[in-house]
Order: structure tokens, then C-alpha cells, then sequence
């Protein structure tokens, strides 16, 4: 039998080198590992750098502005917190902020519907899913300005096909977008029918993560469609359902190109549905007061991550991470 020598051996006798590392000011050895951190630091560094100026910088700006008197030309001058208590004693924000919050509680609508519609999009043998997923994705890349001009049109109390659909059943002709007890939900309806889109392609993408072995393993118990779809699926699709949700919750919270584009100023509905990120813009830009605009942001913003923070506690009771 043939005897190896050691590698201790072979080191002693200059056959194997080791690898030269060059020692640091600190005494600490530097190799291939140092270089590749600053490798990894120099991709990160114009992210960071962009974060900074473009998210950090700008909110922290935008904070100084909300205790100023600051107007669109400077002349900026210290109010404390008088910006803060105008929002707080102002009827017109806590109308926009329960609006803000009734059409994020309509987004999610667009969740179960997406499900639904991936779920039936995801059976075997079915043709033309491509077609089927484009049509559904056209309204979501379409632009917010051409959404909102056509559904003012389907809207339209005069001429609007909605109406004249509806007549054929007898239904009186009325105005969606105009009247006030009706205007929040056609925006509401526009906002979940031009979101399906997105997040089904979200679920669809979770679904085919799910693997096969267990719907055939329930088939072959005897567990129907149904069954297996509330079974398995959505279990397993519930990371997908929690990322969707803080998404909609989010997108929602800022709602702003719908309203802007469907309700003009002079419409006797804009003060019903109204957003604070609408009104944020009237304050800002119309009524030239960018300070108490600043202190509404950051409200929203702080209720944005309050909402956020829960939505991520409560994940702990009904995500089920594979």
C-alpha cells in the first residue's frame, strides 16, 4: 500500500506554498475577500447615492417645509406647529382622509378578484392564456389620463353607454361621476378594473411556484377543484397575497391621476372623493401654500407606514411561508 506523505510534511519541505495575503494597517490579513467587498461597494454606492438625494433628502426637506410659511417663490418663515394644527382642525382633510381610506378598502376588492381569475387562467388545457393575460394587463399599462377620459365618457349622464345599457332595463338615465352619493364608487370601480391586471399576473406567478406533487397527491385522495383550491392554493399562495395587499393598500393610499383626470374643479363631486394626496396638490399648487401641504404629506405618509406596520403583524397569523 502506498504511503502519502502529510501536508504539514510537504509544507516543511517547500513543496506546497501558502497563499501570500497582505496584512492591513490593522495587523488584519487582506485577500480576495476585501476586494470583493469593495467591488460590491462600488455597485452599491450610486443606488445609495440616488437614495439619498432622491427619497432621504427630499423627505427631509420635506419635514423643515411643514413648520414654514414656505410659498412657491421662498420667503420661507417659521409657524411652528400651526401647519399640523390647520390639518387637524380642517373638516375638508378628515373628509379626504376617510375617502383615502374607503378606496384603499375598495383596492383590496381587486385581490380576490385577481385570485379568481388566475386560478381559472392556471386549469390545464386551457387555450389562449397568453391573449387572456395581455387583456387583462392592457388596462393596467394604459395611461391613467386615457382611462380616466374614456370611463368619463361611459360615465356621462347625457350620453354615456353606461346609461344607455342600462336603459334597456329600464333604469333612469344618471350622472355616476357628477353625483356625490355615487361618484367615490365609479372612481372606486375604474380603480379595481384598471388594477386586476397587475396583480394577476402577481398570482399567476405564484401559482406556477406552487409544485404539482401535491394537487396530484389530492386528486388521486379525491379532493375536488374546489377543495384543492382552497386547500392548497391559497395557502401556499398567501406570500403572494400579502405582497399584494401591502402594494394595493399603498398605491391606493396615493390615489391622485383618477381624480385629477374624471373630476374637474367645478365638479359638485370633488369634494366626496377627494384624497389627501388630491388635496395635497390643491394646497400645494392652487392655493400656493406648500408648508400646511408639506405637513399633510407627512400625515399621510406617517399613516402609510402605520398602516404598513400592522398589515406586516398581522402576516404572522396567515402567511404560510413553503
Amino acid at each position: 500500500m502506498a504511503v502519502f506523505p502529510s501536508t504539514a510534511a510537504a509544507e516543511a519541505e517547500g513543496r506546497i506554498r501558502k497563499p501570500r495575503t497582505k496584512a492591513g494597517r490593522d495587523g488584519t490579513a487582506r485577500g480576495p475577500n476585501s476586494r470583493t467587498q469593495k467591488t460590491a461597494y462600488a455597485f452599491i454606492a450610486p443606488i445609495a447615492v440616488g437614495f439619498l438625494v432622491f427619497y432621504i433628502w427630499p423627505m427631509i426637506q420635506t419635514f423643515g417645509y411643514s413648520f414654514t410659511s414656505f410659498g412657491p417663490f421662498g420667503g420661507n418663515s417659521w409657524l411652528g406647529g400651526d401647519n399640523y394644527a390647520r390639518v387637524v382642525r380642517d373638516v375638508t382633510v378628515w373628509r379626504a382622509l376617510g375617502n383615502t381610506l374607503l378606496y384603499g378598502v375598495i383596492g383590496l376588492v381587486t385581490l380576490p378578484i385577481s385570485i379568481t381569475v388566475a386560478a381559472l387562467l392556471n386549469r390545464r388545457g386551457l387555450r389562449g392564456v397568453g391573449v387572456y393575460r395581455a387583456l387583462y394587463f392592457i388596462p393596467f399599462v394604459t395611461l391613467p389620463v386615457a382611462v380616466g377620459l374614456v370611463w368619463n365618457w361611459l360615465y356621462n349622464g347625457n350620453f354615456g353607454l353606461l346609461n344607455e345599457m342600462l336603459s334597456w332595463f329600464g333604469v333612469s338615465r344618471h350622472f355616476w361621476a357628477s353625483d356625490p352619493s355615487s361618484a367615490l364608487w365609479a372612481i372606486g370601480l375604474v380603480l379595481v378594473w384598471q388594477s386586476v391586471g397587475y396583480y394577476l399576473i402577481i398570482f399567476i406567478a405564484g401559482i406556477k411556484a406552487i409544485p404539482q406533487d401535491y394537487y396530484e397527491a389530492a386528486e388521486l385522495d379525491g379532493a375536488g377543484p374546489v377543495r384543492r383550491f382552497f386547500r392548497i392554493t391559497l395557502p401556499l399562495l398567501s406570500p403572494s397575497i400579502f405582497f399584494a395587499a401591502v402594494i394595493c393598500v399603498i398605491n391606493s393610499l396615493q390615489l391622485f391621476d383618477l381624480i385629477y383626470v374624471m373630476m374637474s374643479p367645478t365638479n359638485p363631486a370633488l369634494g366626496s372623493t377627494q384624497s389627501v394626496v388630491s388635496l395635497f396638490y390643491q394646497w400645494a399648487f392652487q392655493q400656493n401654500n406648500q408648508g400646511a401641504a408639506a405637513a399633510l404629506a407627512f400625515v399621510l405618509m406617517l399613516l402609510t407606514a402605520a398602516l404598513t406596520y400592522v398589515q406586516f403583524r398581522l402576516q404572522k397569523k396567515w402567511v404560510h411561508y413553503a
